[in-house]
Protein backbone atom coordinates (compact mmCIF):
# COMPACT_ATOMS: atom_id res chain seq x y z
CA UNK A 1 0.00 0.00 0.00
CA UNK A 2 1.19 3.66 -0.75
CA UNK A 3 0.36 6.39 1.46
CA UNK A 4 -2.29 8.77 -0.25
CA UNK A 5 -4.17 10.98 2.59
CA UNK A 6 -2.61 13.48 5.16
CA UNK A 7 -4.39 14.96 7.61
CA UNK A 8 -3.23 17.70 9.74
CA UNK A 9 -5.33 20.23 11.48
CA UNK A 10 -3.92 22.15 13.76
CA UNK A 11 -7.37 24.03 14.63
CA UNK A 12 -10.65 24.25 13.25
CA UNK A 13 -13.44 26.99 14.77
CA UNK A 14 -17.20 25.72 15.00
CA UNK A 15 -19.63 28.44 12.77
CA UNK A 16 -20.78 31.12 14.03
CA UNK A 17 -20.48 34.29 15.65
CA UNK A 18 -17.51 35.10 17.88
CA UNK A 19 -16.08 33.66 19.97
CA UNK A 20 -16.26 30.43 18.36
CA UNK A 21 -15.32 27.08 19.76
CA UNK A 22 -12.49 25.21 18.93
CA UNK A 23 -13.56 21.84 17.41
CA UNK A 24 -10.34 20.38 16.24
CA UNK A 25 -6.93 20.91 17.58
CA UNK A 26 -3.46 19.19 16.53
CA UNK A 27 -5.41 16.44 14.54
CA UNK A 28 -3.16 14.68 12.65
CA UNK A 29 -2.84 11.05 11.22
CA UNK A 30 -2.35 9.29 7.76
CA UNK A 31 -4.46 6.73 5.32
CA UNK A 32 -2.78 4.48 2.87
CA UNK A 33 -4.52 3.76 -0.63
CA UNK A 34 -6.13 0.09 0.33
CA UNK A 35 -7.14 0.15 3.86
CA UNK A 36 -9.85 1.21 6.22
CA UNK A 37 -9.41 3.36 9.09
CA UNK A 38 -12.20 4.22 11.78
CA UNK A 39 -12.56 6.87 13.67
CA UNK A 40 -14.43 6.78 17.24
CA UNK A 41 -15.10 9.55 19.77
CA UNK A 42 -17.36 10.72 21.55
CA UNK A 43 -20.58 12.26 20.45
CA UNK A 44 -19.95 15.99 19.28
CA UNK A 45 -16.37 15.49 19.29
CA UNK A 46 -16.37 16.69 15.12
CA UNK A 47 -16.25 13.52 13.62
CA UNK A 48 -18.36 14.18 10.92
CA UNK A 49 -17.11 17.86 10.62
CA UNK A 50 -13.92 15.91 9.71
CA UNK A 51 -15.44 13.47 6.94
CA UNK A 52 -16.53 16.84 5.47
CA UNK A 53 -13.32 18.49 4.99
CA UNK A 54 -11.47 15.47 4.28
CA UNK A 55 -14.14 15.38 1.58
CA UNK A 56 -13.89 18.99 0.45
CA UNK A 57 -17.06 20.48 1.98
CA UNK A 58 -15.62 22.52 4.36
CA UNK A 59 -12.37 24.17 3.66
CA UNK A 60 -11.96 26.20 6.54
CA UNK A 61 -9.31 25.20 9.09
CA UNK A 62 -6.13 25.84 9.89
CA UNK A 63 -3.74 23.14 8.54
CA UNK A 64 -4.21 21.12 5.65
CA UNK A 65 -5.84 17.85 3.99
CA UNK A 66 -3.14 16.63 1.78
CA UNK A 67 -3.43 14.58 -0.88
CA UNK A 68 -0.22 12.31 -2.21
CA UNK A 69 -2.22 11.22 -5.43
CA UNK A 70 -1.96 15.18 -6.57
CA UNK A 71 -5.66 16.37 -6.57
CA UNK A 72 -8.67 15.35 -4.37
CA UNK A 73 -9.34 11.91 -5.49
CA UNK A 74 -12.92 10.50 -6.69
CA UNK A 75 -14.56 10.45 -3.27
CA UNK A 76 -17.58 8.69 -2.70
CA UNK A 77 -19.88 9.30 0.46
CA UNK A 78 -22.45 7.24 2.33
CA UNK A 79 -24.05 9.93 5.20
CA UNK A 80 -26.13 8.64 8.57
CA UNK A 81 -29.20 9.33 6.61
CA UNK A 82 -29.57 7.63 3.27
CA UNK A 83 -30.53 10.73 1.50
CA UNK A 84 -32.35 8.97 -2.03
CA UNK A 85 -34.61 11.09 -3.79
CA UNK A 86 -37.66 10.04 -2.81
CA UNK A 87 -39.21 10.52 -6.65
CA UNK A 88 -36.76 8.45 -8.29
CA UNK A 89 -36.89 4.44 -8.57
CA UNK A 90 -33.58 2.39 -6.99
CA UNK A 91 -32.56 2.46 -10.42
CA UNK A 92 -33.14 6.16 -11.27
CA UNK A 93 -31.30 7.48 -7.90
CA UNK A 94 -28.27 4.87 -8.68
CA UNK A 95 -27.95 6.38 -12.35
CA UNK A 96 -27.80 10.07 -10.95
CA UNK A 97 -23.91 8.64 -10.18
CA UNK A 98 -23.31 5.81 -12.65
CA UNK A 99 -20.11 5.59 -14.03
CA UNK A 100 -19.53 4.63 -17.84
CA UNK A 101 -18.82 1.31 -16.77
CA UNK A 102 -22.27 0.01 -16.90
CA UNK A 103 -21.29 -3.45 -16.31
CA UNK A 104 -19.80 -2.52 -12.90
CA UNK A 105 -22.58 -0.89 -12.20
CA UNK A 106 -25.08 -4.23 -12.84
CA UNK A 107 -22.76 -6.12 -10.90
CA UNK A 108 -22.95 -4.23 -7.66
CA UNK A 109 -26.80 -4.35 -7.91
CA UNK A 110 -26.53 -8.12 -8.13
CA UNK A 111 -23.67 -8.66 -5.15
CA UNK A 112 -25.57 -5.92 -2.95
CA UNK A 113 -29.05 -8.19 -3.10
CA UNK A 114 -30.79 -5.01 -4.91
CA UNK A 115 -32.09 -6.68 -8.45
CA UNK A 116 -35.05 -6.83 -6.92
CA UNK A 117 -35.73 -3.69 -5.62
CA UNK A 118 -34.32 -2.09 -8.43
CA UNK A 119 -37.76 -1.00 -9.72
CA UNK A 120 -39.05 0.42 -6.19
CA UNK A 121 -39.14 4.25 -4.70
CA UNK A 122 -37.09 4.80 -1.43
CA UNK A 123 -40.30 5.12 0.82
CA UNK A 124 -41.19 1.23 0.01
CA UNK A 125 -37.83 0.26 1.08
CA UNK A 126 -36.57 -0.78 4.69
CA UNK A 127 -34.36 1.29 6.41
CA UNK A 128 -31.53 -1.34 6.11
CA UNK A 129 -32.28 -1.90 2.06
CA UNK A 130 -32.19 1.75 1.72
CA UNK A 131 -28.78 1.79 3.10
CA UNK A 132 -28.04 -0.52 1.09
CA UNK A 133 -28.84 1.48 -2.23
CA UNK A 134 -26.68 4.31 -0.55
CA UNK A 135 -23.53 1.99 -0.37
CA UNK A 136 -24.37 1.36 -3.96
CA UNK A 137 -24.73 4.79 -4.96
CA UNK A 138 -21.71 5.45 -2.90
CA UNK A 139 -19.27 2.60 -4.26
CA UNK A 140 -20.58 3.22 -8.23
CA UNK A 141 -18.47 6.21 -8.57
CA UNK A 142 -15.19 4.03 -8.31
CA UNK A 143 -14.10 6.23 -5.45
CA UNK A 144 -10.20 6.11 -4.62
CA UNK A 145 -11.83 6.48 -0.99
CA UNK A 146 -15.25 6.16 1.07
CA UNK A 147 -16.26 8.42 3.26
CA UNK A 148 -18.65 5.57 5.77
CA UNK A 149 -20.69 8.99 8.63
CA UNK A 150 -21.97 5.99 11.24
CA UNK A 151 -23.48 3.66 8.24
CA UNK A 152 -25.43 1.26 10.49
CA UNK A 153 -26.46 3.95 13.22
CA UNK A 154 -30.46 3.10 14.79
CA UNK A 155 -30.68 -0.37 12.88
CA UNK A 156 -31.09 -3.19 14.77
CA UNK A 157 -28.34 -5.30 15.77
CA UNK A 158 -28.76 -8.11 12.90
CA UNK A 159 -29.26 -5.33 10.73
CA UNK A 160 -26.32 -3.62 11.39
CA UNK A 161 -24.45 -6.81 11.11
CA UNK A 162 -26.09 -7.15 7.33
CA UNK A 163 -25.06 -4.04 6.88
CA UNK A 164 -21.19 -4.74 7.83
CA UNK A 165 -21.33 -7.43 5.37
CA UNK A 166 -23.05 -6.08 2.50
CA UNK A 167 -20.87 -3.06 3.09
CA UNK A 168 -17.68 -5.88 2.76
CA UNK A 169 -18.81 -7.09 -0.22
CA UNK A 170 -18.45 -3.81 -1.75
CA UNK A 171 -15.39 -2.43 -0.64
CA UNK A 172 -13.92 -6.49 -2.23
CA UNK A 173 -15.45 -5.30 -5.16
CA UNK A 174 -13.97 -2.01 -5.26
CA UNK A 175 -10.89 -2.12 -3.16
CA UNK A 176 -10.42 1.47 -1.90
CA UNK A 177 -9.20 3.62 1.52
CA UNK A 178 -12.23 3.90 3.60
CA UNK A 179 -12.35 6.37 6.35
CA UNK A 180 -15.47 5.54 8.75
CA UNK A 181 -17.07 7.15 11.26
CA UNK A 182 -18.61 4.74 14.22
CA UNK A 183 -19.30 5.13 18.05
CA UNK A 184 -19.47 1.36 17.99
CA UNK A 185 -15.51 0.32 19.37
CA UNK A 186 -16.82 -3.30 18.45
CA UNK A 187 -17.03 -2.73 14.74
CA UNK A 188 -14.57 -0.25 14.14
CA UNK A 189 -12.59 -3.22 15.01
CA UNK A 190 -14.45 -5.40 12.56
CA UNK A 191 -14.00 -3.53 9.78
CA UNK A 192 -11.02 -1.48 10.38
CA UNK A 193 -7.22 -1.98 9.72
CA UNK A 194 -6.47 0.92 12.32
CA UNK A 195 -8.97 2.35 14.78
CA UNK A 196 -8.09 6.13 16.06
CA UNK A 197 -9.55 6.91 19.23
CA UNK A 198 -10.32 10.51 19.31
CA UNK A 199 -10.49 13.46 22.49
CA UNK A 200 -13.88 14.57 23.59
CA UNK A 201 -13.55 18.55 21.87
CA UNK A 202 -11.42 20.54 21.07
CA UNK A 203 -10.41 16.91 19.37
CA UNK A 204 -7.26 15.16 18.86
CA UNK A 205 -6.07 11.70 18.04
CA UNK A 206 -5.23 10.25 21.73
CA UNK A 207 -4.04 6.29 20.60
CA UNK A 208 -3.95 4.48 17.78
CA UNK A 209 -4.62 0.62 17.48
CA UNK A 210 -3.83 -1.94 14.71
CA UNK A 211 -6.33 -4.35 14.30
CA UNK A 212 -4.63 -8.01 13.71
CA UNK A 213 -6.04 -9.55 10.44
CA UNK A 214 -7.00 -12.51 12.91
CA UNK A 215 -9.94 -9.88 13.74
CA UNK A 216 -10.10 -7.79 11.21
CA UNK A 217 -13.16 -8.34 9.01
CA UNK A 218 -14.23 -11.57 10.72
CA UNK A 219 -17.49 -10.20 11.93
CA UNK A 220 -18.42 -8.29 15.39
CA UNK A 221 -17.95 -11.01 17.86
CA UNK A 222 -14.14 -11.17 17.00
CA UNK A 223 -14.20 -7.05 16.70
CA UNK A 224 -15.83 -7.58 20.46
CA UNK A 225 -13.06 -9.63 21.51
CA UNK A 226 -10.64 -7.78 20.46
CA UNK A 227 -11.76 -4.51 21.50
CA UNK A 228 -12.44 -6.13 25.12
CA UNK A 229 -8.79 -6.85 25.19
CA UNK A 230 -7.16 -4.13 23.63
CA UNK A 231 -8.80 -0.99 23.49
Amino acid sequence: MALMLDVDVRRKLAPGPAPRRVVLADLRFTMDDAEIVALVGPSGCGKTTLLRMVGGLDTELDGRIGWTVGARPVIGTVFQEPRLLPWRTVRENLALVRPPDAAFAAGLVDLLGLSHAIDLYPPALSLGMARRVAIARAVAVKPALLLLDEPFVSLDPAMAEQGRLVLLDAWRARRCAALLVTHDIAEAASLADRVLLLSASPTRVLRMVVVPEAHRRQGLAAGARFAAAAI
